[in-house]
């Protein structure tokens, strides 16, 4: 940590960041007065419902609408023939992942539908129940095609090609080929090899996909009210593909009930509300309910990767072999592509560990099966667990402990940055650290030997490790490298009130997640007031400055280096300004609580509330030749590396009853090095939700398909989700290497959690087997899956 920035920021006098101070947001949430978007009623809105195929792959042969568009309250009822002068179609790519292919996607179906649960027909009806009513009674003739569900076989030549226009079924390939793999592995002490299987699962946010879109045919305008994470990227796909200038398009989204990185993307039901506003001029609401949520909302996670790892004699890794297959639905996802989460996995596979000899062979299939995108970790959790499991494994091998096999194989602590055989830039990280602080935490060796005295008495419990790496921070290397209008960098606007208080409007966005906390918080500091004087304004694109929004954990990194630099130049300006009312020099003045007081001292001179007025107010009793600004806006963008990586090593301890196959979580410990925290309990709780959700994929979610292409559990009634009953304590603990390229040095935190949660998972239960010779490495691990690796099913 650099005295610049501990004397700038964290050691200034009534500093806030580093304290678990309550989220501003909390009290109102709480009391039941948010507002989401299904809370917005507009004069004359109508409401949106569709006819979704229940194909996986069908042409569309007719539409007869009379029985529905004769039903009263229904308004229109419109086919892609009737929007395609209203809205044109996207293609999901990105330049920048070479070869990536996809077909054009419509807001509804054009002439085939691709996956079960595409919008077909809109109906647009003075109510939902009216509208959905209409859907019942709309008429469509199909002719169902065979249907490509099995990415296994996807490119064999006797497949059917799903868009014949694109010559075959792979969306995208990437192939890593560094060092001298074969030599590595011909030299190795020991080589293990495993083949997992990760299982297509959902983000099942408590509010569901929503937009209200308001378009005024007097000035043009559209405004849309989202349920998004992304407000400023919306604006622009929306002005884009519904022919409107940017400028024209404002974006409000105020409460919203969890992403996840569900809200990131591009979804053809709500670009069909946001063409028919326009083709109306009128406001339309849609508002997705659960089971179109489980169809259509992107899945994530659908891998298989065969992978080995060598060994040399001492412990250390020294080469890894991957081949990752995985199955992405009939679209690259519209705007940030299909091709991330695999390019995730080949880039952070084995991501702690200093081997040079890395091959991997990446492939992204199109399938007949809902659209495979982005959800929190994209590509951590694959990555994370294959690596982590061949490391469980060779220890096994080497008849050496795998803690110690993590700690030899650890890039050394002096050779950053380093840069990766997968050719990642890596500042600072600190594995060696959190790994000893974890072990000390867990009492490691006291729970070793519990397992062993528990295996005498016929109890069988398990220990897991998983050490990862989390890219956060993301510069224009990430998105802006391959076209898309997805923006790096963040701003941040601060204005002193004339009563005191500080408005704070951050292009970051709130999801439940304490955006509000940790802005209020930084600028609190900045500035020199107590937070519960700043209000943040956040989610609309007329009020806050252009930025990326809330994805890969770049709020507080990106947007919190922003309102930190603004804070501290108006933090100048109110100096500048003081000074000359004080007749003192600025320098020796300082701001506390809200009071300007003098910096040698505290003497306290004069409330900010006074200087407020005296400039807002009695602009004539200050000298002639002072000017107040009393507002400051700064951007920030990550530029000295492609991204700010932390890293976090995670611990499981388990129990698995081998009579039933039931496991039980005993406990979850972390260490996480996220950089300089701003609030710990935030950074905590963030951390437990992303190991729960991280759980939930290890043991109970997966979207199951038939060989059809039908989805067989897209309801809550029979898609397990992690409960309260089930989870362990979780304990966080941190080791601070706060990044260089900013003042404040702040990573990301957001999926860490996740991340590590499947793979250490996965190792604690085969430890837990370990005695009985058995082994898993295809999740969820259910107790049916335990039962068969024991031999009694």
């Amino acid at each position: 940590m650099t005295d610049r920035r501990a004397m700038t920021v964290l050691d200034r006098p009534n500093s806030y960041i580093g304290r678990s101070v309550p989220r501003p947001n909390a009290a109102r949430l709480a009391q039941g007065r948010g507002t989401y978007v299904d809370d917005i009623v507009l004069p004359r809105m109508v409401h949106l419902a569709f006819c979704r195929s229940p194909y996986a792959h069908a042409e569309i042969l007719s539409i007869d609408t009379a029985a529905a568009a004769a039903l009263p309250g229904v308004v229109r009822i419109v086919t892609m023939a009737d929007l395609k002068d209203y809205c044109t179609p996207w293609v999901g790519i990105l330049d920048h992942l070479k070869g990536i292919k996809s077909a054009p996607q419509w807001p509804l179906a054009n002439g085939k539908a691709f996956f079960q649960g595409e919008p077909v027909v809109a109906v647009v009806a003075t109510s939902r129940a009216l509208a959905e009513d209409a859907v019942d009674l709309v008429e469509i003739d199909y002719r169902e095609l065979p249907a490509v569900a099995d990415m296994e076989t996807a490119l064999d030549p006797d497949t059917p090609v799903i868009h014949p226009e694109l010559g075959d079924n792979l969306c995208f390939e990437r192939r890593i080929d560094a060092g001298d793999v074969e030599a590595a592995f011909a030299e190795a002490a020991v080589v293990v090899e495993e083949t997992l299987h990760f299982n297509r699962h959902t983000g099942v946010t408590l509010e569901p996909r929503s937009i209200v879109c308001d378009f005024n045919p007097a000035e043009e305008t559209l405004t849309l009210h989202m349920s998004v994470q992304c407000p400023h990227m919306s604006k622009n796909l929306y002005a884009k593909h519904l022919g409107l200038d940017e400028d024209r398009v404002r974006v409000i989204c105020k409460d919203v009930g969890g992403s996840f990185g569900i809200k990131i993307h591009t979804y053809s039901d709500e670009m069909t509300a946001g063409a028919l506003s326009v083709m109306l001029r009128r406001p339309v609401k849609f508002v997705a309910d659960r089971l179109e949520s489980f169809t259509t909302d992107i899945h994530a996670r659908d891998h298989r990767v065969t992978a080995k790892m060598a060994f040399n004699a001492e412990g250390e890794v020294t080469a890894i072999d991957m081949d990752d297959l995985t199955g992405i639905g009939p679209y690259s996802v519209y705007p940030r592509s299909s091709g991330i989460e695999l390019n995730q996995v080949a880039n952070l596979t084995g991501g702690p560990y200093k081997h040079r000899n890395y091959r991997v062979r990446a492939r992204a299939v199109f399938q007949n099966k809902g659209v495979m995108c982005q959800y929190r970790g994209v590509g951590h959790p694959i990555a994370v667990a294959v690596g982590e499991a061949l490391i469980d494994k060779g220890a096994a091998a080497l008849g050496m402990d795998p803690a110690e096999v993590r700690r030899r194989s650890f890039i050394a602590d002096d050779a950053y940055p380093y840069t990766s055989p997968s050719g990642a830039i890596y500042e600072r990280q600190s594995h060696r650290e959190s790994l000893a602080k974890l072990l000390q935490t867990m009492d490691y060796e006291g729970l070793r030997r519990e397992q062993q005295e528990l295996r005498g008495r016929g109890v069988h419990r398990g220990i897991g490790f998983a050490s990862l790496i989390e890219v956060t921070n993301p510069s224009p290397a990430f998105y802006g490298v391959g076209g898309a209008r997805i923006a790096s960098q963040d701003g941040c606007t601060i204005r002193l009130d004339p009563t005191g208080g500080i408005t704070c409007a951050t292009g970051v966005t709130e999801q439940g997640q304490g955006t509000e906390a940790i802005i209020a918080q930084i600028a609190a500091t900045a500035v020199g007031v107590e937070p519960r004087h700043v209000r943040v304004i956040t989610g609309d694109t007329d009020v806050v400055p252009y930025g990326g929004g809330t994805w890969a954990s770049r709020g507080a990194g990106i947007g919190g280096e922003a309102a930190l630099q603004a804070g501290k130049e108006l933090r100048r300006n109110i100096l500048a300004v003081a000074g000359a009312i004080l007749q003192s020099t600025p320098e020796s003045l300082d701001i506390r609580d809200g009071v300007i007081v003098d910096e040698s001292d505290g003497t306290e001179r004069m409330p900010l509330a006074e200087l407020g007025r005296l400039v807002y107010f009695r602009g004539d009793t200050l000298p002639p030749d002072l000017q107040p600004e009393l507002v400051a806006t700064r951007h920030y963008t990550s530029r000295s590396y492609p991204f700010a990586f932390t890293n976090a090593a995670h611990a499981c301890y388990i129990e698995v009853d081998v009579e039933t196959g039931l496991l039980k979580l005993l406990k979850y410990w972390v260490v996480e090095d996220c950089g300089t925290v701003i609030n710990p309990l935030l950074v905590a709780e963030q951390t437990r939700g992303g190991v729960v959700q991280g759980l939930g994929a290890a043991l109970y979610e997966e979207c199951l398909y038939s060989p059809e292409g039908q989805l067989l559990n897209g309801s809550l009634a029979d898609y397990l989700l992690p409960m309260a009953g089930e989870m362990p304590d979780i304990v966080v603990e941190h080791v601070t290497t706060p990044t260089e390229t900013s003042e404040l040095g702040a990573k990301g935190v957001g999926e860490a959690g996740t991340a590590g949660a499947p793979g250490a998972v996965m190792n604690a239960l085969n430890d837990a087997l370990r005695p009985f010779g058995a082994r898993l490495a295809h999740m969820p691990f259910t107790p049916d899956k335990i039962l068969r690796a024991l031999g009694k099913i």
